[in-house]
């Protein structure tokens, strides 16, 4: 005889996935909240955000109200503090999955990334270096030839800044209440542009 009723198995299945996705939106829309805060220290007006950001100019005027602005942050890719290397990293290895497609050995922690089911932790950017150096090994000739250079020398510097820690500490060139995810994404799309430019 079936069940009538749903297991807690089942139940803990269909709510993963919900969850997963409902966590990100929440991510999101913080992460969004904090980017806004940078446009404001750029001195972009309230019309123009919202025109970007997608948002009625009331909720964008919202936003501003309820942050103080922050000093422009500085946008150098040469930059050593670890967040911004694993946006530099995240944004190398989605421009190699989107070279390679599915043959990219990245490719799976691309898309979790983007879909916030994988989140940055020691494990996975070491895991996700290791993917981007094998990519790099085994399939320079699916790569755009004027980017094969780019790709190598932007994964030397990120590798090279991962694995040596600055010898004295230094305060990344941003707004001491920038947050990890914050660099995180604004590294990632500078990386992205910079490889569209180099290549």
């Amino acid at each position: 005889m079936e069940s009538e009723e749903i297991t807690e198995e089942q139940a803990a299945r269909m709510l993963a996935a919900m969850n997963e996705v409902i966590r990100a939106g929440e991510e999101m829309r913080r992460l969004r909240a904090e980017m806004i805060k940078v446009f404001v220290g750029y001195g972009w007006t309230q019309e123009r955000i919202a025109r970007l950001t997608e948002m009625s100019q009331p909720a964008v005027s919202k936003q501003v109200r309820a942050r103080s602005p922050e000093a422009p942050m500085a946008l150098s890719l040469r930059q050593d503090d670890a967040p911004w290397l694993e946006g530099r990293l995240w944004g190398l290895a989605e421009a190699i999955s989107e070279s390679c497609g599915e043959t990219a050995h990245c490719t799976p922690y691309v898309h979790a990334f983007a879909r916030g089911r994988k989140r940055f932790t020691p494990r996975t950017v070491d895991e996700l270096r290791r993917l981007v150096e094998e990519d790099l090994r085994t399939l320079p000739d699916r790569f755009p030839a004027t980017r094969r250079t780019a790709y190598r020398t932007a994964y030397d510097e990120i590798s090279r800044g991962l694995d040596v820690p600055a010898k004295t500490p230094v305060a990344p060139p941003a707004p001491s209440s920038a947050t990890p995810s914050m660099r995180r994404t604004l590294a990632h799309q500078l990386q992205r542009d910079r490889l569209r430019t180099d290549g």
